[in-house]
């Protein structure tokens, strides 16, 4: 083989491995997207830490645990549910061009909106007494929404990286007030954080600044509201 034609093999192989990187980089985004973080912590720190959950035990359980299944249904709704039709309603008006929302301008209307149903389940589950972790990352999430929305005013920060920084900071308050072993949980989340934070480079969605100031934001949001919890 030519010193040509290897050169071209190289660059063709390179190439490929960077469609199938973007790929990769495309189903983690999707995966791992921030309208699912708030649903995802609450499972898993009821898989970690079931006794947190008791109040809401029944021995009628048919999915999760009683009442359990009731409250994720109703974190998804607040959180998933009503700002994914929010944000189809505004691409059928033709208020935005994409459900990804690739600009700083169309981010606005779906964070107002979000941020009001973020604060509503945050205040329902305030005003029936949750579980002071659940409600801080409810709460966490809520701040962590307005300072996303602040900051997008600026730049485009990076609201995956926010979530997982919110991530983050709840298994870091866990490591240090749970009598519960969370040693492994935690350094899963430190990868899966870089995992996010990774794909978004990859896929030029956002510099290294915004990443890193998404990661911050969720990371003190949760600290915050923490703080103000208890």
């Amino acid at each position: 083989m030519t010193e040509a034609a290897h050169r071209e093999q190289v660059t063709e192989q390179r190439g490929t491995n960077s469609k199938v990187l973007r790929a990769l980089a495309n189903v983690v985004s999707y995966i791992l997207h921030p309208m699912f973080m708030p649903v995802v912590m609450t499972y898993v720190l009821y898989i970690l830490s079931p006794v947190t959950f008791a109040q809401y035990e029944k021995k009628d359980d048919i999915l999760l645990g009683g009442g359990v299944d009731l409250v994720l249904i109703q974190i998804a709704i607040s959180t998933v549910v009503f700002p994914l039709i929010v944000v189809l309603i505004l691409k059928g008006l033709g208020m935005i061009s994409s459900i990804q929302m690739r600009t700083r301008k169309e981010r606005i209307i779906p964070l107002i909106a979000s941020m009001v149903f973020y604060w509503w389940i945050s205040h329902v589950f305030k005003s029936n007494n949750a579980p002071v972790i659940l409600q801080t990352v409810l709460r966490g999430a809520y701040w962590g929404l307005i300072l996303v929305f602040l900051a997008s005013i600026f730049f485009k920060v990076s609201m995956h990286t926010a979530a997982a920084g919110g991530m983050l900071g709840i298994l870091t308050l866990l490591l240090i007030t749970s009598p519960v072993e969370m040693s492994i949980p935690f350094f899963i989340s430190i990868i899966v954080a870089g995992i996010i934070g990774t794909a978004r480079l990859m896929l030029g969605a956002h510099t290294t600044f915004e990443v890193v100031v998404g990661y911050i934001i969720g990371f003190v949001a949760q600290f915050a509201a923490y703080w103000w919890v208890i």
